[in-house]
């Protein structure tokens, strides 16, 4: 491992790490960074689609990590620093006391992504989610419910701020994905690779325990309160969740949890 000790929030080898709160909303050109443990061990994984490029340590979490860190590429750096000044190169007080950068993926079309599906398939479409802390629900969801992908239209959030990443926990890094779609034509695009496109909203009169399988499905899930556009649900087939106490309708994550995991079964 390549371990360098820190001693000055200021030192300029760590200058990618530096005031996270404010530069997450500024993006880092490419790069991003992670936090905690369970995501470190995603993004340094065999499964991760995205590259470690550096690790900023509290000094007390050096040893605990060490099988971890062992699988960073060849040279990648391993700050550490004692708990104050980590803080003081945050931003913050980081009391889980791991933080990563990392490199995003390259950004694939969705015609790739759809080319590279298997023949039974399920698909997440997200559109004009912007509350990160929903859109990394979502990619959490999509894992845990095995969704073979997770589509994002230009209205979306980035699915690599560290909140969603952390929401996700490491969900995002793993993920195969297409971003900054545009919706109509995205599901014109799963049609003809002949998915059954599900727009899920409260209005529709087809209730989730009544679609046919099949053995291609995306779910359409929209943005709590607006919901998705009438124009792009008459696009797909509106599916309701059936529901008591006068309810109509389930916070996005939770709505997508539910039809996921009814398709996982069916499959």
């Amino acid at each position: 491992m390549n371990i360098i000790r820190i001693e000055a929030p200021d030192d300029p080898r760590t200058a990618a790490f530096r005031d996270i709160r404010e530069r997450d909303l500024t993006g880092r050109e490419g790069l991003f960074i992670a936090e905690g443990e369970v995501v470190l061990r995603q993004l340094v994984s065999a499964t991760s689609r995205c590259r470690a490029k550096a690790v900023l340590l509290a000094e007390n979490r050096l040893d605990g990590l060490a099988d971890a860190l062992g699988q960073l590429p060849p040279g990648a750096p391993v700050f550490v620093a004692p708990q104050a000044v980590l803080d003081g190169i945050a931003g913050f007080h980081l009391h889980r006391g791991i933080l990563a950068l990392g490199e995003k993926p390259e950004q694939t079309a969705l015609s790739g992504i759809l080319a590279g599906l298997p023949e039974r398939a399920l698909a997440v479409l997200a559109c004009g989610i912007g509350n990160h802390d929903n859109m990394g629900g979502v990619f959490r969801n999509a894992a845990a419910f095995g969704a073979d992908a997770v589509l994002l239209d230009r209205r979306c959030c980035d699915p690599f701020y560290r909140k969603a990443i952390r929401v996700s926990v490491g969900a995002v890094l793993r993920t195969p994905m297409a971003v900054g779609l545009d919706a109509a034509a995205a599901v014109d695009e799963l049609k003809g690779a002949g998915f059954r496109v599900l727009a899920m909203t409260p209005s529709a009169e087809l209730t989730l325990d009544r679609v046919p399988p099949a053995p291609r499905i995306a779910v359409v899930l929209g943005a709590e309160g607006p919901g998705l556009p009438p124009d792009l649900i008459a696009r797909c087939t509106p599916v309701g969740i059936r529901m008591s106490g006068g309810f109509d309708s389930l916070n996005v994550g939770t709505a997508g949890a539910i039809a996921l995991h009814h398709f996982a079964r069916l499959a």
